[in-house]
């Protein structure tokens, strides 16, 4: 199922999915002038594709506490430290992606946190901490003006 070609209905289906993951499928199945089988198994086969991982619940993390969002470019004493520093950065709940670039850093993390207090606490005994890390550029998120998934 690696090759699936998404059609017209496909993407209909995707862009119902991600506003409402629980919308039924016999819903869909009107909306589209289909029947509610034919939207089963469209997206059966495009979970066996992969193009569907799964459903989530979003969640606000301002609403949980998490007041201050960063990101930091995290450089690395060796190239071989990699998988180990992956590891433990995951070790950490507020790293809550992180990204292996090119450029000026070899390892690029989100982080989220309560404060600037526990901002510096992640920062000096978690992150800071691990010995493969050579440096690290902490750059605070004032705003989120974009947040979305792409579209199918």
């Amino acid at each position: 199922m690696e090759n699936y070609q998404i059609d017209n209905l496909d993407k209909s289906i995707l862009n119902a999915l991600m506003t409402d993951a629980r919308t039924p499928y016999a819903e869909l199945a009107k909306r589209f002038a289909v029947s509610a089988g034919t939207i089963h198994v469209r997206v059966e086969k495009m979970k066996q594709a992969g193009i569907i991982e799964g459903t989530k619940v979003c969640i606000n993390a301002k609403k949980l506490g998490y007041d201050v969002c960063c990101f930091i470019g995290i450089n690395l004493k060796h190239a071989r430290d990699y998988q180990d520093t992956i590891a433990k950065l995951e070790s950490f709940e507020e790293v809550v992606e992180a990204y292996y670039t090119t450029g000026n850093y070899s390892i690029f993390i989100k982080v989220l946190s309560c404060s600037m207090d526990h901002l510096h606490d992640v920062l000096v005994n978690k992150i800071q901490s691990i010995e493969a890390i050579q440096s690290t550029e902490t750059l605070i998120s004032l705003q989120a003006p974009i947040k979305r998934e792409i579209q199918p």
